[in-house]
């Protein structure tokens, strides 16, 4: 018997299913559809750009670091024991602690990744959920504040606003810390409005983690609320004092609710210190102020890596004007027209509530459950309520503008004041700022349901006067015209961050074409430092598994010395250097021409190598030139009217290298490591010169030598060193002139 029905048991259970949630939609009102509406296409967008326009990830190098961070916390670990490599691996903005490296950043935006990498393998899916999150977050907190119709509009100006479209689609903690702190005003509101522990709880949990993810944000996001928080225990306890008749009096409600939000929130207070205890050593010390001690809030000399500021009040003053500025003009919805709509809906707010009425009245559109049930929707409690609420949102806005003050973070987003286009900021706009985007939306909902209500009274007005057909058709022009204008000046706003990545995509795809075409299996790979001595910075998708044993580990492409450290703890693997042509800078339209080559290590008691390079009918002479960069040697000769092709020949033993051909040609190399640079610069009759350049990484232990071959390659026109500017391509017959051949030998003996 119930083999018989086990197939029908799924089937049927999925049509049950099925028809429940078609009941559902059914009874949902339209107003329900659209915030479904509204968040499914806020995820499925992000989800869109994420993968495509930031396929290969931003020019802010810190998504790196939150994958590494993710990936380490899926494998059990909170720092990498890289040991004596830990400079050759070491991630952009991690701290080496004596062979320990771990990031400066704190772990939970990172967990948030790793839930979806752990179940989907895609920690996109994250960016997505947190942005649909949000929306969601922001719609019941204009509802909770004011109405849904508000919370409506409110979501929709929160996710077509620049700043939230472009952060919620990369790996930075703003977007997720914003998830943390609406969920934190959400619960609060309502569970102030509702009397509700539970909530309060809720409340306390989330700003507890949003302080753990970054605490300064939360502080400031939560200071209007923390104090609201104090005055309303201050009055519950002096009521309690002041009608005590003996004995010990219950706790008040607000005492109650809001001693459990500060306990679950004091809570994760206690685990972020615990962290950095944890991390760093000392528990007042986060591992930001480990990497960078002077990076913190406040003014005077500030400081990380090689950038420095005196960051005075006045420095202060202007860089945040200008931060505000560009958000107020170029990354809130519409640009102006969405500040606009801001400062409308908060004056409509102030002026209703000095008048002593709600902003909408009665409970028209309200989210269901009344004002903690009482009545009409319109009762004293539910006026001070809103104005309470209102009151706190507002405060956001002093707490975040005037606690941004204190950090010099925006200074750093402008490489110009008076240029938006240049900078972080020309990208991603002021995201030390993103909970502005809080009350800017709510209040700028306030006055787009404002505009809706005085539309419909127009049309009411217009119809006693003409025909209803007339008045209805005036008014639907008048919105249809409203909303293309608000549409096209919401896409011209993003459009133009969204252009400057998508030349980024472009590039990036360029120069990781032969990462993405090789096949990696228990390979090395050695990588430039254009940026100086970090992975990650620029080369975001070049990372390393936790445990440094993936099917790839990429190192940096450094000293001798160092690169033969890294290849003897890897002896077994595959070696390759990833190297380009060009110069890599953070200009978009600035492309690099790449290149993935085998590498492996030549070794003998002797290493016998030739350089044979293209010469062309014009060239009257050439110069030969070896030298060694630590062992501080040379030797040097000349050829007359070289003819088609000319061979340089040299030797490396334990005594030195040996340029054939060449008097006192022997040059001493470091037993360690050393680079031998070998030249051969042709010169025509008018004194041009064209210069072909090898360098080779070299070292002798024990009577035998390695080199590590094929050399770098460099062809320069006019300069005897023109570095990536002029790396070789031999695979790209268009990056040369035709004349242009390059090729080198080497093999060890022991003879």
């Amino acid at each position: 018997m119930s083999s018989r029905s086990s197939p029908s048991g799924p089937r049927s259970f999925v049509r049950r299913l099925a028809s429940r949630g078609r009941a559902r939609i059914a009874r949902a009102d339209r107003l329900t559809l659209a915030v479904v509406l509204v968040v499914v296409a806020t995820g499925v967008l992000t989800f869109v750009i994420a993968t495509t326009l930031f396929r290969y990830h931003s020019v802010n190098h810190d998504e790196g670091v939150y994958l590494t961070q993710a990936v380490m916390l899926l494998s059990g670990q909170l720092e990498i024991h890289a040991g004596p490599l830990a400079d050759a691996v070491r991630p952009w903005f991690f701290v080496e602690d004596g062979g320990r490296l771990y990031p400066k950043y704190n772990p939970v935006p990172a967990a948030m990744y790793a839930v979806s990498l752990a179940l989907f393998g895609e920690p996109r899916v994250t960016l997505a959920a947190v942005a649909a999150g949000n929306a969601l977050l922001v719609y019941l907190l204009g509802s909770t504040v004011f109405d849904r119709r508000v919370g409506l509009a409110a979501a929709v100006c929160f996710v077509a606003s620049p700043l939230a479209i472009v952060t919620s689609s990369v790996f930075l903690p703003y977007a997720p810390t914003t998830f943390l702190n609406l969920l934190f005003a959400v619960a609060y509101l309502r569970g102030v409005r509702s009397r509700s522990l539970p909530l309060a709880g809720v409340a306390g949990v989330a700003i507890g983690l949003a302080f753990f993810a970054r605490p300064y944000t939360a502080v400031l996001f939560a200071t209007p609320f923390i104090l609201h928080a104090l005055v309303r225990v201050a009055v519950a306890v002096r009521q309690v004092v002041a009608t005590r008749d003996g004995g010990i009096p219950p706790l008040p409600g607000p005492v109650r609710r809001h001693g459990l939000t500060a306990l679950f929130g004091t809570l994760f207070v206690g685990v972020t210190l615990a962290y950095n205890l944890r991390m760093t050593g000392s528990p007042l010390t986060f591992p930001y102020e480990a990497f960078a001690p002077m990076d913190g809030p406040g003014f005077g000399e500030r400081r990380i890596l090689g950038h420095s500021e005196e960051y005075t009040p006045s420095l202060a003053l202007r860089s945040n004007g200008y931060g505000l500025w560009y958000l107020a003009t170029r990354w809130v919805v519409a640009g102006p027209l969405g500040t606009a709509l801001a400062l409308a809906g908060s004056g409509l707010t102030a002026r209703r509530w000095l008048s002593g009425r709600r902003v909408f009245g009665g409970d028209e559109g309200r989210d269901g459950e009344g004002r903690g049930g009482h009545g009409d929707g319109d009762t004293p409690a539910d006026r001070r309520f809103e104005r309470t609420a209102g009151l706190l949102l507002g405060g956001v806005v002093v707490s975040v503008v005037v606690g941004n003050l204190f950090f010099w973070g925006t200074n750093n987003l402008l490489a110009t004041f008076s240029d938006p286009t240049n900078g972080l900021i020309a990208g991603f706009g002021p995201f030390y700022h993103f909970d502005l985007l809080v009350p800017l939306s709510v209040f700028g909902g306030v006055a787009v349901v404002a505009a809706v209500r005085m539309l419909a009274r127009v049309r009411v007005r217009l119809a006693s006067r003409a025909t209803p057909g007339t008045a209805r058709a005036v008014v639907v022009a008048v919105a249809v015209l409203a909303l293309l204008g608000g549409a096209f000046a919401a896409a011209g706003a993003a459009e133009a961050p969204l252009d400057r990545h998508a030349d980024q995509a472009d590039k990036y795809e360029t120069a990781y074409e032969p990462i993405e075409s090789a096949t990696f299996d228990d390979d090395l790979v050695f990588v430039p430092t254009p940026y100086g001595e970090w992975l990650n910075h620029p080369f975001q998708p070049l990372r390393n598994a936790p445990g440094l044993d993936g099917e790839v580990v990429y190192a940096l492409d450094r000293d001798p010395e160092e690169d033969f450290a890294v290849i003897d703890a890897y002896p077994d693997r595959e070696l390759r250097r990833y190297a380009y042509r060009g110069e890599w800078t953070p200009d978009p339209n600035r492309h690099v021409a790449p290149k993935l080559e085998p590498l492996d290590v030549r070794e003998g008691a002797r290493i016998d190598a030739e350089t044979t390079v293209g010469v062309p009918d014009r060239v009257r002479r050439a110069v030969v030139r070896l030298e060694t960069v630590r062992g501080d040697g040379e030797a040097e000769y000349e050829v007359r009217d070289p003819e088609g092709s000319l061979t340089a020949d040299w030797s490396l033993t334990p005594e030195g290298v040996r340029l054939a051909g060449a008097p006192d040609a022997t040059a001493p190399v470091d037993p360690a490591g050393d680079e031998v640079i070998v030249t051969v610069t042709l010169v025509d009759p008018a004194g041009s010169t064209f210069t072909y350049r090898t360098e080779t990484t070299v070292r002798a232990t024990d009577g035998r030598v390695e080199a590590v071959w094929p050399p770098e390659r460099f062809v320069c026109p006019l300069v005897a060193e023109c570095g990536t500017e002029g790396t070789y391509l031999p695979d790209d017959p268009d990056a040369h002139p035709e004349w242009v051949a390059f090729e080198t030998d080497a093999a060890g003996s022991d003879s």
